[in-house]
């Protein structure tokens, strides 16, 4: 079983679509969490995004990223989704683990009427959604 961690600074969009959307795709072969450096609020256009994987991810709780350091918890994969912008801020998660970086924006920041901030999340989800099949082809490939 390949242990995976999703990480962004508030633990209430990016990483927890990640988190779903590789249990969905990548199945009994994955374990995978997400948390965050400063864990805010479930963001609610990312629950809404979801709908369309029929994933239901509204009742998640964000999760503080240095709580799962301090449980000892190990992982072959550490992905952090933070855009660019905050790529400084993206927590590193301490141990021998394969470190990813995978830019996406934050749908926090998104501007416009509220179907534009929604189309927009879509993307992003979409986007998510591609890495995250490529990854489970690379890394099935790899390691199962």
């Amino acid at each position: 079983m390949i242990k995976v961690l999703f990480v962004c600074v508030h633990n209430s969009a990016r990483s927890q679509i990640a988190e779903a959307l590789l249990q969905k795709y990548g199945g009994k072969d994955f374990k995978v969490e997400s948390a965050g450096l400063e864990p805010g609020e479930l963001n609610p256009l990312a629950i809404e995004v979801m709908k369309d994987e029929e994933l239901d991810i509204s009742g998640n709780k964000t999760k503080s990223v240095f709580d799962f350091f301090q449980q000892g918890r190990i992982y072959n994969f550490v992905i952090t989704v933070c855009d660019e912008s905050q790529k400084e801020r993206c927590p590193i998660f301490p141990g021998r683990v394969t470190r990813l970086h995978w830019s996406f924006q934050d749908p926090a920041v998104i501007e416009g009427t509220q179907e534009e901030k929604l189309a927009a999340a879509k993307r992003i989800k979409d986007k998510i959604k591609a890495k995250i099949k490529e990854f489970i082809a690379e890394t099935k490939s790899y390691y199962i």
